[in-house]
């Protein structure tokens, strides 16, 4: 009988479609999580503690197959996933609607300064004139990153008439490579990062990108905190170098009181709640295991696959 160790998080939406031949073990703490899952062939682990979730993997010693409703999983010991063979599928997709629409927000909240005409709100002042001026028609955004989640915000944005850039490894039209990108990066007005969290990739946004950026121009990081030199945007964006950044994504998160970012005028932070802005992330999740567990136990392909060699 093949063995599931599964947080109770998702249970209501499981339970009543598993196979009833399975050996399904719910857990709801870490202390339960570490006694379901020495067993397991089948593991969700997913919780709120990413150590809880490492400590309940590394406990998972017959595991072959670990689903996560998490895209990045970067927190997770690759050497682990690599050295025991085991099959990851995260949740690449899962949020990519919900993120896209993040992304256009952002950037109308800071082209029409809607953040300003909130405040006057808040005075019962009745403004005569926007705040905010810039219009999306006719600008231009670098995309960096065109996977599930970009491939979503590209056409939003061509749907305000934005001439979008893509940054990929194939080359193409409308398509930067990575060595490209950065020799352009003064040519847009939006600079849009949904890149995975790599060492390729960390901090490839540093003191001397944002120096060739133009002067009006906003970063906005839906990748990974760490994609970003933080003291090098925070500089930047004090000495109002470039026009603004839109943060939803933040080092540390959450990010403490009394941090800079914080008081900064030019510094949008949406706490990372792009992928939490909507109520259909568990039954997409669930649905998506549930065909997944079908494969599984047929010997057929699961997906998406994440590759714990390139950390994404």
């Amino acid at each position: 009988m093949t063995t599931l160790a599964i947080s109770g998080l998702i249970r209501p939406l499981l339970e009543p479609q598993l196979p009833s031949d399975l050996d399904v073990r719910w857990f709801m703490t870490h202390e339960e999580a570490l006694e379901a899952v020495p067993d397991a062939e089948i593991g969700w682990f997913d919780m709120y503690d990413q150590d809880a979730m490492v400590a309940t993997l590394r406990a998972a010693e017959n595991l072959k197959w670990l689903n996560s409703i998490y895209a990045g999983l970067d927190f997770l010991p690759m050497d682990v996933l690599i050295d025991r063979g085991i099959t990851v599928t995260n949740g690449a997709g899962i949020n990519a609607i919900t993120i896209a629409e993040y992304v256009v927000m952002g950037m109308l909240n800071i082209a029409k300064d809607y953040r300003a005409v909130l405040r006057a709100q808040e005075r019962r002042e009745w403004l005569l004139d926007s705040p905010g001026k810039r219009e999306l028609a006719g600008s231009k955004a670098l995309l960096l990153g065109y996977g599930a989640i970009g491939k979503l915000v590209k056409p939003r944005l061509e749907a305000f008439d934005v001439d979008v850039t893509v940054v990929r490894r194939t080359p193409g039209e409308g398509v930067l490579t990575p060595d490209q990108w950065r020799d352009r990066l003064g040519e847009f007005d939006w600079v849009i990062l949904v890149v995975p969290a790599t060492p390729e990739t960390n901090n490839m946004i540093g003191a001397d990108e944002l120096a060739a950026m133009k002067s009006d121009a906003v970063l906005l990081n839906f990748a990974r905190g760490e994609v970003v030199d933080q003291p090098a945007l925070v500089s930047a964006l004090e000495a109002k170098q470039i026009g603004g950044a839109f943060l939803d994504v933040t080092t540390p998160e959450p990010l403490p009181g009394d941090h800079e970012l914080w008081t900064l005028d030019n510094a949008h932070v949406s706490m990372h709640l792009s992928g939490r802005a909507q109520d259909k992330m568990f039954s997409r999740s669930a649905a998506r295991f549930l065909d997944n567990l079908g494969n599984y136990l047929r010997g057929e392909p699961v997906a998406p696959i994440f590759d714990p060699e390139r950390g994404y």
